[in-house]
């Protein structure tokens, strides 16, 4: 069913002195779920209740635009006059700017000495989490001080603004943000990964108590919750196809003599050796040849995604900038453009536009091209960290799920999916199985009344890996969107 009509050429409310100007007509067309929390947004304000508004959608799904549409139309509407964001980082400043000059609304980014008349035009102001840490102080004088009317808060990436009551120190970034949104009407947050490895709640989300076995836990409760597999069966954003690269990985410790310990990657269970595999997995000179292995299938499945989406690039994620600067040296000899980016570069801002530009086929990244990194270009991505939460996996994949208006005209739905390239660890293979599906984020109790599974694995049930006939060293294949209980090899 297609999405309802959304216009918004309807008569505003009398302009409040003070105010900016009327905006402009406008005509969109907003996703399903945008209306719906256009809907949602309304019925709290009617309605009173909570302030807080909790919505988990996954990358490309356009929650940006979504935030904006709402404020717009209930601004439209009189019942809202302006709207603070926050964002994790300037490098997606950039893009709530880009987002604003589509519908019209005008937005100012906080500085030091900003003052009320320098509002007096505006919609909005964006501010990132450090800079609110930071002038905690001046930022609530100022806010007191504007005098505004019904406003929203907006909170991007809102996982990352943690709460802790036993030490609110140790939360500075979701300290900043509950005591300016203190007075704000609503609280919007937006996030694509509803929870957090250290096992605290965070800003604008409420929780509820739900059942786990005999006691109760508390537990995340999204108001609007859109799915990766909703947006993939729309043609909103692309399939991931996953290729784990398997194989077997010695241990033997310098100068000794006799055979090595060998491990399959693929079946470790335990946990102190699936560690030490993967470190071993993905250096590029060990002689498993897993990663060599890994990214020359990368780089062939590059070429032949190309071969109908010629400005495709690739993105790899590397353990830190020694490894970074092996993988470049690889890539460039097999005559690949390559841009590094890592936090340590002042230019790495200007390299990642110069990919999305599509100046070089791959971009090789130390912790970069994760939440708010938009390149629609990107189709495959090669997983060689050490990291294995499933947050931080989720969201180096999720970076290939893009697409722009100019590739959705050429292809039919389900679109062409982008390809996942990791070494086979059993954990990262059980992130693949469910990376489409939204899981209840439960606050258990501390670790040291209940100890935590190693690297998260007990999140959402335990899956049994095994290779099919003892094939390590063989590449392990998971299709999407709606991914299988079974491994299929070839």
């Amino acid at each position: 069913m297609p999405s309802p009509s959304f216009d918004l050429r309807l008569p505003r409310r009398a302009q409040a002195t003070g105010q900016p100007a009327p905006l402009p007509l406008v005509t969109l067309q907003p996703r399903q779920w945008q209306v719906q929390l256009i809907q949602l947004l309304r019925r709290r304000l009617e309605l009173g209740g909570s302030a807080d508004v909790l919505i988990n959608a996954g990358p490309g799904a356009g929650k940006t635009l979504g935030a904006l549409l709402s404020f717009e139309r209930l601004l439209r509407e009189g019942r809202l006059q302006r709207f603070l964001v926050f964002c994790h980082r300037s490098s997606i400043a950039s893009q709530w700017i880009a987002s604003c000059e589509r519908l019209q609304l005008k937005l100012q980014e906080w500085q030091p000495g900003l003052s009320g008349a320098d509002l007096q035009d505006q919609h909005g102001l964006l501010i990132t989490y450090q800079a609110a840490g930071r002038n905690l102080e001046s930022l609530q004088a100022q806010l007191q001080g504007w005098g505004w009317g019904p406003w929203l808060a907006i909170a991007d990436e809102v996982h990352h603004l943690g709460l802790d009551p036993e030490e609110p120190e140790a939360t500075a970034w979701g300290h900043a943000f509950s005591q300016l949104s203190q007075r704000a009407t609503l609280r919007l947050g937006l996030t694509g990964t509803p929870f957090r490895a250290d096992n605290l709640g965070f800003c604008a989300a409420r929780r509820i108590q739900v059942r786990d076995g005999q006691d109760w836990v508390e537990q995340i409760a999204p108001d609007l919750s859109v799915e990766p597999r909703e947006l993939i069966a729309a043609g909103d954003v692309r399939p991931l196809e996953f290729r784990f690269q398997d194989g077997w990985v010695d241990h033997s410790r310098q100068g000794e003599l006799g055979d090595a310990e060998r491990s399959p990657l693929s079946q470790e269970q335990r946990e102190s050796w699936r560690a030490r595999n993967l470190r071993r997995a993905i250096r590029l000179g060990d002689s498993s040849s897993i990663a060599l292995r890994l990214l020359l299938n990368a780089r062939k499945r590059l070429e032949t995604v190309r071969q109908d989406h010629p400005q495709a690039g690739g993105l790899v994620v590397a353990r830190d900038i020694a490894h970074a600067r092996r993988i470049c040296g690889l890539l460039e000899e097999e005559g690949d453009r390559v841009q590094l980016v890592h936090s340590q570069d002042p230019e790495a801002p200007q390299r990642m536009e110069a990919f999305k530009r599509g100046e070089s086929d791959w971009l090789v990244s130390i912790d970069m091209c994760a939440e708010g990194f938009d390149a629609p270009r990107l189709r495959v991505v090669a997983y060689l960290t050490t990291v294995t939460t499933r947050t931080r996996f989720v969201q180096a994949i999720t970076r290939a799920v893009r697409m722009n208006g100019q590739r959705a005209e050429q292809e039919s739905i389900p679109r062409h999916p982008s390809y996942v390239f990791a070494p086979a660890d059993p954990l990262l293979m059980q992130y693949a199985r469910t990376w489409s599906l939204s899981e209840p984020y439960v606050l258990r109790p501390r670790p040291s009344e209940s100890p935590e599974e190693p690297g998260g694995a007990g999140r959402g049930g335990t899956i049994p890996l095994q290779a099919v006939e003892d094939g390590a060293g063989d590449v392990i294949r998971l299709r999407g969107p709606a991914l299988p209980n079974f491994l299929v090899q070839q």
